[in-house]
């Protein structure tokens, strides 16, 4: 097999049990892998984001954004920030989902650091290199 094809069959081979797992740890919050995704964006920058500007770092059509911003708030997980402007919707985590995503980073980080044992720091920054550069590519190429 061609080393570029072995690159993204292992990329798939790793993603599907990663985000298998990953769903399974956040089932006890009501939550999948999408709306983690935008929990996890809006906890690690710690501020608010439009749901057009979420919509464009995730890479997620509007309307998916949308769909998955509504069932945050009905969880209340996140809130909606008034702005001028009553076209841009505004969002930020609440406080009970502060809460949640420093209960759920916990967890995550607990399981990512155990299958990522035997893995030294240099091979890791080694990969997430090539992920960057692969990335980049992509949308470079968009």
């Amino acid at each position: 097999m061609e080393d570029h094809r072995t690159f993204f069959h292992k990329y798939f081979l790793l993603y599907r049990p990663f985000v298998s797992e990953l769903n399974r740890i956040l089932a006890d919050y009501e939550l999948h892998n999408a709306q983690w995704s935008i929990m996890y964006y809006l906890d690690m920058y710690q501020c608010s984001f439009s749901l057009v500007e979420l919509s464009k770092h995730l890479y997620v059509e509007k309307p998916t954004i949308t769909r998955t911003v509504m069932t945050l708030l009905r969880l209340g997980y996140v809130e909606q920030i008034p702005v001028s402007d009553k076209r841009e919707k505004r969002i930020q985590l609440s406080e009970k989902g502060k809460e949640v995503a420093s209960k759920i980073r916990l967890l995550l980080d607990e399981y990512e650091k155990s299958i990522m044992e035997g893995v030294s720091p240099e091979e890791q920054n080694l990969v997430i290199q090539v992920m960057d550069q692969v990335r980049n590519k992509i949308i470079e190429k968009r």
